[in-house]
């Protein structure tokens, strides 16, 4: 008796070891992050990316206000069925140890609406009339399945 209580123990285990193993991951968001480093390097970044339909997708982009500039709040999505954007905002930078004119991050959210293929771009600019424009430009070509 003792020993089919323990096999059945041991098999109740292997099963859920198995089980969970097989089950789908959960869907995480996918994310694109282009540093200050990044742009220093070149400062036109094209990324490329692959989601599912009904993913979330998040882009965070370097930006320091004290200079002036931002990046353009409102993207521009070349097929708006395919993506939207859904949310924008600024981070400011954390502890900044006593430092001034220390930037912080953009982000934007985005929701894949369907199976297709979309272009988000948008650019580091200063905004007012004889502000400087197209300082830096990101692209992310997106392809949803």
């Amino acid at each position: 008796m003792i020993k089919n209580w323990f096999t059945a123990i041991c098999l109740i285990l292997v099963l859920s070891v198995v089980l969970v193993g097989c089950a789908p991951a959960a869907q995480s968001p996918a994310a694109v992050s282009v540093t200050y480093d990044d742009f220093q390097k070149q400062n036109n970044v094209v990324r490329d990316i692959n989601v599912s339909n009904g993913e979330t997708i998040t882009v965070t982009l370097f930006s320091n206000a004290t200079t002036g500039f931002k990046w353009v709040e409102s993207t521009q999505i070349s097929d708006p069925q395919v993506l939207q954007q859904v949310d924008h905002k600024y981070i400011a930078p954390g502890d900044t140890g006593g430092k001034v004119g220390v930037g912080g991050t953009e982000v934007w959210s985005f929701k894949a609406l369907k199976a297709g293929k979309s272009t988000i771009s948008t650019e580091y600019s200063q905004p007012w009339e004889k502000g400087t424009k197209g300082t830096w430009t990101f692209k992310l070509n997106v392809t949803v399945k």
